[in-house]
């Protein structure tokens, strides 16, 4: 039950709006915006619906207040003065949105709902970021999903113990994070971890980046070099893309594990090696033995202990925890304040299939950042290649105005009402039709989606397959 504070100097629409909003929600209300200060200072409140024009101090004084005192409370700013510039000025004043009064009470009610889901996912993805930075060497593995989970369990249970690891998963899961993930929860965390791509580097210099060199071994080694086998010493050494790794130094990658020790290119001498093995590829390493491009010896002795990373389309539930997470990111890089995600944003990404997996999502979500010109991203601020606009995903019914025909506001009321039809449907297929799922997904009570649901004209039994 969400605690709201309504502001309105009428009794009648004050009374009104907590008739919508009880027994769902605990409400409580003033008449004036001092009477408001006052219950904002003194009480936690997760949503305040306050009129702008106020007998004392305006909505936007109360709308400074919270985001001072109580940043993640959701403001919704009534008006009788409705227009594009007001929409803007209450948005860019840090306001989640607009209603132009008289207003219905469905209208109302949906943004009541969209505004209390957006504080609900940013709380939980703050929440879920400091339990797993309390977890050590986890903490940039995010994610809430059971496929993410079973990593992290992986994660955990190897993490000190002496033994070969071999990340696998597309391109894009997050493999090198695995890797440093093993590392800093491992005993060995204060100590180098060294990465290198074995697929980036030439086949003539691979050789050399990993074991070194002495002078004269090769043309143009006018001294000796150390290799990352030796930059490692007791820490980790990760080997990434190891699928890429030319045959003839796989048997001396193979020779260094199976006894600890490795020369340097013309070298006589053996070297100890200390360092603990990590490896990874999106490679098809059974595949590739048995074409005959790895050796099955080596494929054994680095498969000692496997893990697999799931493709970001099965961890649906970790999209929206992901783009929170890269988006707070880029904006201290930028130097941007982005609050978050417009809905229609929301329905974009978690609609997308994410072929290039995290990696893509973080470039998203960074190129996003650079664009917004809201404080919240948009669809527009979203590549073309994650969300179409949604009056060309599909035809316009019989008789359905084009964009060109609206007003702003209604073009942008319109693009609201089918992006929120499409995740809906969506996510509805994705759980066949089963409304408890989908709610815990989409990070909203059962109620709630009901309500969204019927406003949309969807059956959920329509889904079940």
């Amino acid at each position: 039950m969400a605690r709201i504070l309504v502001i309105d100097d009428k009794p009648s629409l004050r009374a009104m709006v907590e008739k919508l909003l009880q027994p769902a929600h605990d409400v409580a209300s003033a008449p004036d915006g001092r009477t408001a200060l006052d219950l904002v200072a003194n009480h936690e409140f997760d949503l305040v619906v306050s009129d702008v024009r106020l007998p004392d101090v305006d909505g936007f004084a109360v709308l400074e207040r919270c985001r001072e005192r109580a940043p993640d409370t959701e403001v919704i700013l009534m008006t009788a003065y409705a227009s594009v510039e007001a929409a803007v000025q209450a948005v860019k004043a840090g306001a989640y949105d607009y209603l132009a009064k008289p207003f219905e009470p469905d209208d109302l009610l949906l943004k009541v709902d969209r505004a209390l889901e957006r504080r609900a996912l940013r709380l939980r993805a703050r929440a879920a970021e400091a339990a797993l930075r309390e977890r050590g060497g986890l903490d940039e593995l995010l994610g809430s999903s059971t496929a993410i989970r079973q990593v992290r369990t992986l994660i955990e249970r190897v993490a000190d113990l002496d033994v070969t690891v071999l990340v696998t998963g597309e391109s894009g899961t997050g493999k090198e994070v695995a890797a440093r993930a093993i590392h800093r929860a491992s005993r060995r965390r204060e100590l180098p971890f060294v990465a290198v791509n074995c697929g980036a580097i030439p086949e003539q210099l691979l050789e050399s980046e990993l074991f070194g060199h002495v002078k004269g071994a090769f043309t143009g080694a006018a001294a000796a070099r150390e290799g990352l086998f030796e930059m490692a010493g007791g820490g980790t050494l990760f080997l990434d893309e190891i699928g890429d790794m030319p045959l003839d130094l796989q048997v001396k990658l193979n020779r260094a594990i199976e006894e600890r020790a490795f020369r340097r290119v013309g070298e006589g001498r053996q070297r100890p090696f200390a360092a603990r093995l990590v490896t990874a590829t999106h490679r098809d390493l059974p595949r590739a033995v048995a074409e005959g491009r790895f050796r099955e010896d080596l494929y054994f002795r680095l498969n000692v202990y496997p893990i697999a990373l799931p493709p970001l389309r099965d961890r649906g539930e970790d999209v929206l925890l992901l783009a929170r997470h890269f988006l707070e990111r880029a904006a201290a890089r930028f130097g941007r304040k982005i609050g978050g995600f417009t809905p229609e944003a929301l329905a974009a990404l978690t609609g997308y299939a994410w072929p290039g997996n995290i990696r893509e999502l973080a470039h998203a979500v960074e190129r996003a950042v650079i664009l917004a010109e809201e404080p919240d991203i948009r669809l527009q601020d979203l590549p073309d290649a994650v969300v179409a606009r949604p009056a060309a995903r599909r035809p316009s019914a019989e008789g359905e105005p084009a964009f060109a025909d609206m007003s702003y506001r209604e073009a942008m009321d319109h693009a609201r009402e089918r992006a929120t039809r499409d995740y809906l449907e969506a996510l509805l297929r994705r759980h066949a039709g089963n409304v408890t799922r989908a709610a815990e997904q989409a990070g909203v009570e059962r109620e709630s989606l009901h309500r969204l649901l019927r406003r949309h004209g969807l059956d959920a039994s329509t889904f079940r397959a």
